[in-house]
């Protein structure tokens, strides 16, 4: 009897032990170094929310647009109409004849007032109003013209409330606003595009005109209907899973969600889509994603706008040399060594070229594929020429003349492009990571122009500003550059002084400053500036309709 309990009780162990084995070799194993697209796919996990949080309110609006007697005197006015967007407001109102609107929120300042006109001539107008002060009493003058040429006027006070506590100590001051030389237009703009919590934007005087109550992270893509995509969570303690094509006044279009694990495969530290979002000419949209192996922030993914599935996988592992990211000793954010081995931080797709630029900031590299057949263009990188597998080093770009490498640079975008001729902008946060240039590594940073010859695979420094700022506007994560319509430059210096500040600058071609912020920020929310745009608030193909 005793024999036999001890061979149960050794059988019992025997059996313990090799499920402890088998589960140690699948954890060890069941993070794999190359996943299949199949594989990806279905760990991204993507669906189509069919019902959001704005559906309920958007019927309501459409029952008032069709049933209710609201004129020029007494118009219907909403402020907050979508309980997300507490600077805006929506308004409406019928003309007995076809009529075309405009309107004008008025600034407290020279320069500050917001103005939009409605395309075309209706009877019914629903009015957007999205730009006003907080805590204030606004005045909104609205002005109706009507086909015969006869003109209407209309003075409304919309009343909105305070700025919640985490924007109203989010401190702004303006050191510089040469209006008469920076880039405003009718209804610009400048919108900070936080690390985490909410986005908002503010005008010449640094006031605050407009912010979204949503949680928001990275993304913030204007698109080509003037509508918005941007990546949400639904709670505080939620994961940026949501990603949703919203507008200014808050309606939801459309909204994608993401299996916020990867299939299980994803720490609590990383997000399924992370930096960049770019629309295709179909309206499909490019995404940074991870792809649920080992190895984070590498792939990039077409999602299709109508339906929410991933019709296209980019895996950048099968596109640069493999010794890459299997030698790569680089720290990601969750503490794991070698999984960040590339770090894809933008994205810029040429609708005229069917190109991709892609910025990779720990290998301090930029690149560009052809995005049908996904084979490299070029290669921008500090890495030598020589210590390239051979059959990459003939797209490996030669510096010319006194052109600095970029190290862990940030939102590469084309500028212009004219045959073999491509000129690039973007941010050069002047870090070295692995392949950057280590004597001026950490002494500044700055946006900075390229142009690219395809040729003769050669890269010309053309423009930079932000060496003259010295340490002081060094910042080795985040930040932007956008070239303004004006020629004028906006830059970002995302994460200074630890990232305690963000310095918004607006710079002319002579690198003399128009227009100079500095943001406080709070390192332990990370609410950093991850970038700044200069961006019309009324978008030329933007049109406001409840009924559609």
């Amino acid at each position: 009897m005793k024999k036999i309990r001890g061979w149960l009780i050794f059988a019992a162990a025997l059996m313990v032990a090799l499920v402890a084995v088998a589960g140690w070799e699948y954890t060890a194993h069941s993070k794999s170094d190359l996943l299949s697209e199949e594989q990806i796919i279905k760990n991204l996990g993507t669906k189509l929310v069919t019902e959001n949080s704005t559906t309920a309110l958007t019927k309501k609006y459409a029952k008032i647009v069709k049933d209710g007697d609201y004129d020029l005197k007494s118009p219907y006015i909403k402020v907050n109409p979508y309980k997300t967007s507490p600077l805006t407001a929506l308004v409406y109102f019928k003309t007995p004849k076809k009529a075309q609107v405009s309107y004008t929120i008025e600034g407290k300042s020279d320069k500050t007032s917001i103005t939009n006109s409605v395309k075309g001539y209706q009877t019914k107008h629903q009015l957007p109003i999205v730009g006003l002060y907080a805590d204030y009493e606004n005045t909104v003058k609205i002005t109706v013209k009507y086909q015969s040429g006869k003109k209407e006027t209309k003075t409304i006070k919309i009343k909105t409330g305070k700025l919640p506590k985490y924007l109203d100590q989010n401190d702004v001051k303006v050191t510089k606003n040469d209006k008469s030389k920076m880039q405003i237009g009718d209804n610009e703009l400048t919108l900070v595009d936080r690390t985490a919590k909410q986005v908002y934007a503010m005008d010449a005087d640094g006031q605050i005109r407009w912010y979204s109550t949503n949680w928001n992270q990275h993304m913030f893509e204007q698109l080509k209907n003037g509508h918005i995509m941007v990546l949400n969570k639904s709670s505080e303690n939620g994961k940026y899973n949501l990603l949703t094509e919203t507008d200014y006044l808050g309606r939801i279009y459309r909204q994608y969600s993401f299996d916020g694990t990867l299939g299980g495969n994803l720490s609590h530290e990383v997000t399924v889509i992370h930096h960049d979002i770019a629309e295709l000419p179909n309206g499909n949209l490019l995404l940074t994603v991870s792809d649920g192996s080992k190895y984070t922030e590498d792939t990039v993914v077409e999602l299709n706008r109508k339906t929410g599935k991933i019709v296209r996988v980019l895996d950048f592992k099968q596109i640069l040399p493999a010794s890459m990211y299997q030698d790569s000793k680089q720290k990601a954010s969750d503490g794991n060594i070698g999984t960040d081995w590339l770090h894809i931080n933008a994205l810029d797709y040429n609708s005229k070229t069917g190109k991709l630029l892609v910025s990779a900031r720990n290998q301090d590299l930029v690149m560009q594929l052809d995005y049908a057949t996904g084979k490299i263009e070029w290669i921008f990188s500090g890495k030598d020429k020589n210590s390239w597998p051979a059959k990459y080093r003939d797209k490996v770009l030669s510096p010319t003349g006194n052109t600095k490498v970029t190290g862990g640079q940030h939102g590469v975008y084309l500028l212009d492009q004219k045959g073999d001729q491509e000129t690039i902008m973007l941010y050069d946060n002047n870090i070295a990571v692995q392949n950057g240039d280590q004597k001026t590594s950490g002494k500044y940073s700055a946006a900075t122009v390229y142009q690219i010859d395809q040729q003769k695979k050669t890269v010309t420094q053309q423009w930079s500003y932000g060496k003259s700022l010295g340490q002081a506007n060094f910042t080795p994560i985040i930040g932007y550059a956008q070239r303004l319509a004006n020629g004028n430059t906006l830059i970002n210096f995302g994460y200074k002084n630890d990232g305690k500040e963000s310095n918004v600058i607006e710079v002319d071609a002579d690198g003399n400053q128009v227009f100079n912020a500095t943001l406080s920020n709070n390192p332990a929310d990370k609410t950093y500036a991850y970038r700044a745009y200069r961006i019309q608030f009324y978008p030329e193909n933007y049109h406001f309709d409840v009924t559609k």
